[in-house]
């Protein structure tokens, strides 16, 4: 298998449905939000930021209801002008799941933080600063990952796709 191959079904593992050139396209739109995330979570933990993180839990919550990551709107209103790229699609929803789970954890983290448990926190916040960091590198993301491999125990004799709702 090929490393494109293999990032275009980390993608349809989280619920886009992609054609080799929109994949290509929106190569970089796709990992606007998570690597943004990602350099906030990492400066929240450098301080280290309870109020921060909790900044960055609000904005996972709206991510994980949203048809939209609040990141995607600055893409698509803002940065991708400059620079020439697509709009980028709404949010699939096992993606959704995914920040929800991101949501649960920062705010465990920020929790930690705020109540002096710092090496915790820092421990946990790094775990999931490495889990976005390769969600961002590579479009694999665990929890869309966790999430589909529940779905084949669920139902494991019929053909479960990546690309639909949950």
């Amino acid at each position: 298998m090929t490393p494109g191959a293999w990032m275009r079904g980390n993608l349809t593992t989280q619920g886009y449905c992609l054609s080799d050139t929109e994949r290509r396209e929106l190569a970089v739109g796709l990992r606007f939000s998570t690597g943004l995330c990602l350099c906030l979570v990492i400066v929240a933990l450098v301080l280290p930021s309870p109020l921060m993180v909790f900044a960055m839990s609000g904005i996972g919550l709206i991510a994980g209801f949203g048809a939209r990551h609040p990141f995607d709107h600055v893409w698509n209103h803002g940065v991708r002008r400059f620079i020439g790229g697509p709009e980028l699609p709404p949010t699939p929803p096992r993606r959704r799941d995914a920040f929800k789970v991101g949501t649960a954890w920062l705010l465990i983290v920020g929790t930690l933080l705020a109540a002096g448990v710092s090496t915790v926190a820092l421990v946990l916040g790094g775990t999931l600063a490495a889990a976005c960091a390769t969600l961002t590198a590579t479009n694999l993301c665990l929890p869309s990952e966790t999430f589909a491999w529940i779905d084949r125990r669920r139902t494991p004799n019929s053909t479960i796709t990546t690309h639909g709702t949950r």
